[in-house]
Formats: structure tokens, C-alpha cells, sequence
């Protein structure tokens, strides 16, 4: 049986205009498991998944009780959401599993990913996290709480913190074994959280890494055949929103590092994907698709997606 790392995107627990309310995201992780179930009895299956919002609504929630109990760093604040989103994704698969009679044991794993203490990501915060705001209101929290804060993709503007590269899934020889047992496999989640190696220590650092980039370093440290990302749009698109869009059914590698250079792709958007896929492909994937976690399906055969291929 082929091995699977299946990314989805934070519509799996969130869609615009929720509150972000515990029955909400467990409604959403519910409707995510409807859509992508089939695809636990035809691979061995890794779930990766984002955490922005999540994340951003713990730092929120420190910040708001500061004076009452000593706030958690950032890399701590992940690992919290890794928990609480893995919870929600366990709890609804294993419910929607049991619905279709399909035995299988569901577990998630707290997910650590090494990172270069000397990455200029470090220097250069680039990776949204949190609720979106409006251009006032962001900047008056920039200027009050020192944010680094951006206009993320015509979505409204948010803070962003260093975002290092992912090198080396920490808990990969474990997730391996339990795909090979036969478990499904929740995790790097919120793309895992960033360590550091020094002086022979694991050390956690400040940062959110980007799950898309994460999920193809866990596949090629696993040695997966295929990666799915899920996200909120069911293709691929070049001069997407504009009137000449054009929609990708296939593409090769060289044609997605093409598309890259010549700046098709936003960097808060599309790009990491695009980026994750080649990395993946170019370690050994066998292939790659992207599409929406409603058209997964249809995706599969071939009415819809954009498949990147070596």
C-alpha cells in the first residue's frame, strides 16, 4: 500500500465569517473527514494540518491573561495547538470511521521539526499567524505590541513571525512505524514546531513553519509515494483573479519552477505549495495534487485539481 501525506489547509476547522468556537471547528473537522475518508482504506495515511488562526488565538489568550499566569513562547504556544487541533481531528475521524464501519486507529503526534539557528527567516518575519484585521487596526497593534504585520493575499492584514525552513522531521522514524502498523497518522501539525540543534541538545525556538514545506520534508523523510494538498480553491490557476486566469490541469516540475520565476504564485498563497510540491517530487514523490477538500473526489478522477508530476 502506497504512503500518503495528505495536507489540509485551516479550512479543514475553519471557513470565513466562523467565530472560531469549539462546536465550529469540530463541525468543520467533521465535514473534513467526510470528504477525505475513502482515502484511509487505499493508502497508508499521514494527515498534516495548519494552525494559524489556532496558534494566534492561544498568543491572543496569553497576552489577555499575562497578569494572571505567565505567558508560553511561541514554540510552546504550537505545541498547544498541535494538541487541541489534533484532538478535534482524531475525535471526528475516528467518529465518521465508525459511521462507514471502516476499522482504524487514529493517532496524533506531537511533532517537532529542525530548523538553522542561523536561518535569515529569523531576521526577516514573513509567516501570518492569527485573526485578520483591518489596515487600522493592525497598525495600532503593531505600534503597541512591536508586530511585524503584513496584508496577507487581499484578505485583510496580519501579524507575522520568522518562518525558518524545515530540514528534518525529529519524529519521523516513529510516524513511519505507525503507518506500517497500520495506525492513521495525525501530524506536523501547524508545520510542526521549530527546533534547533546545539551543542548536541534539541533546543525549541520562536517561529511558525510553513505545514506545506513541512509536509513535503515529512514525505521525503518517510519516503512517501504521494502528497495532496487541500486547500479553498479546487485548481490551480495562473494570473489567478485576473481577467486572463487560466487553470492548470498538469503540470511538470519545470514548468511549476517556471510558473515560480516568473511570479504567478503569491507568497502568502499558492507559492508554498507550489514550492513544497517541487521539493517532494524532486526527493522521490511519485506525484502531487492540489485541490479543494469538497472536490478531493472528483479530483481523483481527473474532473478536477491540478496534478504536478517529476
Amino acid at each position: 500500500m502506497e504512503t500518503l501525506v495528505l495536507a489540509v489547509g485551516g479550512n479543514a476547522l475553519l471557513r470565513p465569517g466562523d467565530k472560531g468556537t469549539a462546536e465550529e471547528q469540530m463541525l468543520r473537522a467533521k465535514e473534513t473527514a467526510e470528504n477525505i475518508y475513502p482515502l484511509f482504506q487505499k493508502f497508508k495515511v499521514v494527515v498534516t494540518h495548519g494552525n494559524g488562526p489556532q496558534v494566534g488565538a492561544i498568543l491572543l489568550q496569553n497576552e489577555h491573561s499575562r497578569f494572571v499566569v505567565p505567558p508560553m513562547p511561541l514554540d510552546i504556544c504550537g505545541a498547544m495547538s498541535q494538541g487541541e487541533i489534533g484532538y478535534m481531528l482524531a475525535q471526528s475521524f475516528q467518529n465518521v470511521l465508525e459511521e462507514k464501519n471502516i476499522e482504524k486507529e487514529i493517532v496524533t503526534v506531537m511533532t517537532r521539526v529542525v530548523v538553522d539557528k542561523n536561518d535569515p527567516a529569523f531576521q526577516n518575519p514573513s509567516k501570518p499567524i492569527g485573526p485578520f484585521y483591518s489596515e487600522v487596526e493592525a497598525k495600532k497593534l503593531a505600534k503597541q505590541k512591536g508586530w511585524s504585520i503584513i496584508e496577507d493575499s487581499g484578505r485583510g492584514w496580519r501579524r507575522v513571525v520568522p518562518s525558518p525552513d524545515p530540514l528534518e522531521i525529529v519524529e519521523k522514524n516513529a510516524i513511519k512505524n505507525l503507518l506500517n502498523a497500520g495506525f492513521i497518522v495525525i501530524g506536523v501539525g501547524g508545520g510542526g514546531v521549530p527546533v534547533i540543534k546545539e551543542n548536541g541538545k534539541i533546543k525549541g525556538v520562536e517561529g511558525v513553519i510553513d505545514k506545506d514545506l513541512a509536509s513535503a520534508t515529512l514525505g521525503k523523510d518517510i519516503h512517501a509515494d504521494k502528497m495532496f494538498i487541500l486547500t479553498s480553491v479546487e485548481r490551480v490557476y495562473l494570473n489567478f483573479g485576473k481577467p486572463e486566469q487560466k487553470e492548470i490541469e498538469e503540470m511538470h516540475v519545470e514548468d511549476a519552477k517556471r510558473y515560480l520565476s516568473e511570479g504567478h504564485f503569491k507568497k502568502g498563497s499558492m507559492y508554498p505549495k507550489i514550492l513544497a510540491s517541487i521539493r517532494f517530487l524532486e526527493h522521490g514523490g511519485k506525484e502531487v495534487l492540489i485541490t479543494s477538500p469538497e472536490r478531493l473526489l472528483d479530483a481523483l478522477n481527473n474532473e478536477t485539481g491540478t496534478w504536478i508530476l517529476p
